[in-house]
């Protein structure tokens, strides 16, 4: 049977990843050369620069609740990017060596059987990534183009609130301004986005290798594959399921700091974006950008908590596919392996932030009632 490219699903993303300078070229990490100089300058210019005006900005603002609410909703996430560019080059080698092991002979597909049964998770996964990307683009589309679409270009506003110490109210710095908030407003976006879509593909991963697992599993007793002894079989299985769990485990390490950050801002990013819809005028290019934003957010929790309770679902499924199989005719030695493999099974595997909370569509409900609860809030502030 072809090797299965689990790559393939990612191409694009990788492809968006490199361009931003999170992807070293093949399996190798930063190195002194070309690809890690773009690195760095272009997230010193357009991530750290970007984030540095705009966090300035707040604190001139800071008594006013209007602006420092317009300047919150959007500065929030982006510092939130800004983290998640930290912490994919910190632990770029972890990511690395994720991505070589599933290159592994051992999470490899046996069959076309097993290809078939993992492809309905890849294209929800696909489905969940144009969604993310469509509302998130027609956000920063809005963004960028609300100053002419509102037609006070005349007063040459910014698409965001940021302080410079330069005038901006004069050409060319103003149109030169202009061009650095919206490519590094692209630049921050991408590498959120591609981050986020990445972490969720590799709980796909996870899960679809449980998949696979339980295939394995079920058909343990085939007469067909009576060539190696069940025992044989049966062990190799644990030693899939092993390392399933260390990978899981590799990716909770890649992605706790990440999604920590990502889940404590979502809850209030939600409500300050709520509320910031009900002061901008209605049907105006603001509002259209707040109501696609809001979206985008909630959608990027979603496929978090998705496919993250995904992972905790199919790994339990482990100890009911043993069930399945035809265990009674099974010698001894056999029945005793896997009565300890099942005793390891009734433990499934979670993915979770710093096991301080899990990714499950519990989670998602509570980040949503939390974000109803700050949208409440500033509107019961606002009206006093």
């Amino acid at each position: 049977m072809e090797r299965y490219d689990w790559k393939r699903v990612l191409r694009t993303n990788i492809l968006k990843l490199k361009v931003v300078g999170l992807w070293p070229p093949d399996d190798e990490l930063y190195k002194p050369n070309a690809y890690t100089l773009w690195a760095i300058c272009s997230i010193t210019i357009l991530n750290v620069g970007h984030n540095f005006f705009q966090m300035v900005n707040m604190i001139f603002v800071f008594d006013d609740l209007h602006d420092l609410v317009q300047a919150t909703y959007i500065t929030l996430p982006q510092v939130v990017a800004l983290m998640k560019t930290y912490y994919v080059v910190r632990n770029m080698k972890i990511l690395k060596e994720l991505m070589v092991t599933l290159s592994s002979d051992m999470f490899q597909p046996k069959n076309d059987r097993q290809v078939k049964m993992i492809k309905p998770s890849f294209s929800f996964w696909r489905v969940n990534y144009v969604m993310y990307w469509t509302m998130s683009s027609g956000a920063m589309f809005f963004w960028s183009v609300y100053p002419i679409l509102d037609k006070s270009i005349k007063e040459y506003p910014l698409p965001f609130l940021a302080w410079y110490p330069w005038n901006t109210k004069a050409s060319p710095m103003y149109e030169l301004t202009y061009l650095h908030q919206i490519v590094a407003l692209l630049f921050i976006a991408s590498t959120a986005m591609s981050v986020d879509t990445l972490i969720a593909a590799l709980n796909i991963y996870i899960g679809a290798q449980f998949d696979i697992l339980c295939d394995d599993i079920k058909h343990l007793f085939d007469p067909d594959s009576a060539l190696i002894s069940f025992n044989q079989k049966l062990i190799s299985i644990i030693k899939h399921h092993k390392e399933i769990v260390k990978f899981a485990a590799n990716t909770n390490k890649f992605a706790n700091w990440i999604i920590l950050a990502q889940f404590f801002t979502s809850a209030g990013t939600i409500g300050i974006t709520l509320f910031q819809m009900t002061a901008v005028a209605p049907l105006s290019s603001e509002f259209f950008s707040c109501i696609a934003f809001t979206f985008s957010m909630t959608l990027e929790i979603f496929i978090y908590c998705w496919f993250g309770n995904e992972v905790e679902i199919k790994s339990r499924n482990v100890v009911y596919t043993v069930f399945k199989s035809n265990w009674t005719d099974a010698s001894m030695e056999v029945k005793k392996n896997m009565i300890f493999f099942v005793m390891r099974c009734q433990r499934p595997v979670k993915m979770s932030a710093l096991n301080l909370f899990y990714l499950s569509l519990d989670t998602f409900m509570r980040i949503l009632r939390a974000a109803w609860s700050y949208f409440a809030l500033l509107n019961q502030v606002s009206s006093r």
